[in-house]
């Protein structure tokens, strides 16, 4: 369940105070006053603002690398979380990633449906850029050898 902002920055005063908010309907008891827990420690090392939704930062592969390492070191998963201010379950993506691809599996990857034309051209790149006398020579070389290749490997493949 998301809880908004202000219902969190509530549930840590009245926890700083000494008490529990109502737990609210369809949660469990435990699970909730674990994730007050979680938002004091949080909010104590990293001010109000990470309470806020849509904190989501870009962490670059050595950044994910040196958190990773520090869970494979022996500390916990949540710890480490709570120190970068990340949740838990993307940390625990991370060290999977990390045991199963090594370096790789942290380096982010592009997403989305592949193009289904890749001839296609960017959305971005609408001039294509002139070329230059020698250029267009080397250009005109460059393809009559691709196609003397391709000639050679289709009579190989004869």
């Amino acid at each position: 369940m998301k809880y908004s902002y202000e219902f969190k920055k509530e549930c840590v005063q009245l926890y700083r105070e000494g008490k529990w908010p109502n737990t609210p309907e369809g949660t469990k008891e435990k699970i909730f006053h674990n994730s007050i827990r979680i938002w004091f420690k949080l909010e104590e090392l990293h001010g109000p603002e990470i309470l806020k939704h849509g904190n989501n930062i870009n962490w670059t592969p050595d950044e994910k690398l040196e958190m990773v390492s520090k869970v494979l070191a022996g500390n916990s998963i949540k710890s480490i979380a709570i120190e970068y201010g990340i949740n838990d379950g993307q940390l625990y993506s991370w060290v999977n990633k990390y045991k199963n691809y090594g370096y790789n599996g942290l380096v982010n990857k592009k997403k989305g449906r592949k193009s289904k034309n890749p001839s296609m051209k960017s959305k971005n790149n609408h001039k294509a850029k002139e070329l230059n006398e020698s250029e267009r020579e080397e250009l005109i070389k460059l393809r009559a050898e691709n196609e003397y290749i391709k000639a050679e490997n289709e009579i190989i493949k004869k």
